[in-house]
């Protein structure tokens, strides 16, 4: 399966999981703990053993995001989507392997909701950041030599980017090569809980870090 079909099902894919983006963005009025500066930072750590590794800061200024990431080791010449996740209820974390709801030895987007929260902004290279972007495949970056150095100035709801300075967001990149054969297919893992014509290798995390 080529790049092509993913951008060709990217439209209803990004409706399920804006879906899935929008069910509970209601923002917390509390602020973190000591926290009293506008930049957060946090190491991205490797989620189901992609090997993926690297960084994410965030400058908070009103309703503009001055996003930059780094991410290493990501499969090669192919779309990463990427996101900035917030949810009220969801425990503003990054998940284990203990998320792992039906044993199958993978975390997916649904498995991380709980902890990571819905999207609340899509880091895409161009165009719209909001979360019904979260599926425009051919607005993600696709990580030349398997890295993506990512820098963005975003605008965002006044709500959204208090919880990011406050230390309840966190930073997701998603794409998994499981089979290593250069191509997002349905060998590598099966179909994607979020839309049946999506290879879940397109749509699990790789890399995740909280923004602290």
């Amino acid at each position: 399966m080529k790049t092509k079909l993913l951008a060709v099902t990217a439209a209803s894919g990004a409706v399920l999981l804006s879906t899935l983006a929008l069910g509970g963005t209601a923002v917390a009025s509390g602020s973190y703990p000591g926290h009293h500066d506008n930049k957060v930072s946090g190491r991205l750590n490797t989620l189901n053993n992609s090997g993926v590794t690297g960084d994410a800061r965030v400058k908070v200024e009103g309703k503009k995001l001055e996003v930059d990431y780094t991410a290493r080791h990501l499969a090669p010449n192919l779309p990463h989507a990427a996101h900035i996740h917030y949810g009220a209820q969801a425990s503003h974390e990054c998940p284990t392997v203990k998320d792992d709801a039906n044993r199958d030895f993978r975390l997916n987007v649904a498995e991380g909701l709980p902890r990571y929260g819905p999207i609340a902004v899509s880091l895409t290279t161009s165009g719209d950041t909001s979360p019904a972007s979260a599926l425009a495949v051919d607005r993600f970056a696709t990580a030349p030599k398997g890295t993506i150095n990512y820098e963005r100035t975003i605008k965002t709801s006044k709500d959204v980017a208090r919880a990011i300075r406050n230390g309840e967001g966190v930073l997701v990149v998603h794409g998994v090569d499981y089979n290593n054969n250069g191509k997002y297919d349905f060998d590598g893992a099966g179909k994607s809980e979020l839309n049946a014509a999506l290879p879940a290798e397109a749509t699990d995390p790789a890399v995740c870090g909280v923004l602290r």
